[in-house]
């Protein structure tokens, strides 16, 4: 498949609402929670206002020049939280997108900008049972906590 990535505008900051819905697992057999999960103040702290803390950083995976995919991270108090110099990541694609490297492809764009940019380590929080688990193992990120649901991962940079 072919696709670009590149760093996302601010203009397009609106849509990472959409894809923070997409990145929210659903195991299977589950129904999908409604589109309005979002609005939850845990969930909010990825987007709300996005673009205007320092180290708000976003890329967007393009297919045919429509965005497919979305990459953020920010240092915020979510699920991932290290501490206040540690970056959070977001991450997600529509899902007939999914399996076919983009969201590896934004990982690395994301690490490398974030490696570039002086910080020594990012962090995100994912369910156990995602498929995702290996893709993020795959570009550096291992558990340094857990629950009975999820990992907390870390990536030194």
């Amino acid at each position: 498949m072919n696709y670009t990535i590149r760093k996302m505008t601010e203009s397009e900051y609106g849509i990472l609402e959409d894809f923070l819905y997409e990145a929210i697992f659903i195991p299977k057999g589950v129904p999908a929670p409604p589109r309005n999960i979002i609005c939850q103040p845990e969930l909010q702290v990825y987007v709300a206002g996005f673009g205007k803390k320092p180290g708000d950083t976003a890329f967007a995976a393009l297919v045919s020049g429509r965005v497919v995919g979305a990459v953020w991270v920010r240092i915020m108090n979510d699920y991932g939280h290290i501490d206040d110099e540690t970056p959070s990541f977001a991450i997600s694609l529509y899902r007939e997108y999914r399996n076919n490297g983009i969201g590896t492809a934004l990982m690395k764009t994301m690490l490398s900008e974030l490696k570039n940019a002086g910080y020594k380590q990012a962090s995100l929080a994912v369910q156990k049972e995602n498929y995702a688990v290996k893709m993020y193992r795959s570009v550096g990120f291992a558990a340094v906590d857990e629950n009975d649901e999820e990992y907390i991962m870390l990536c030194k940079l």
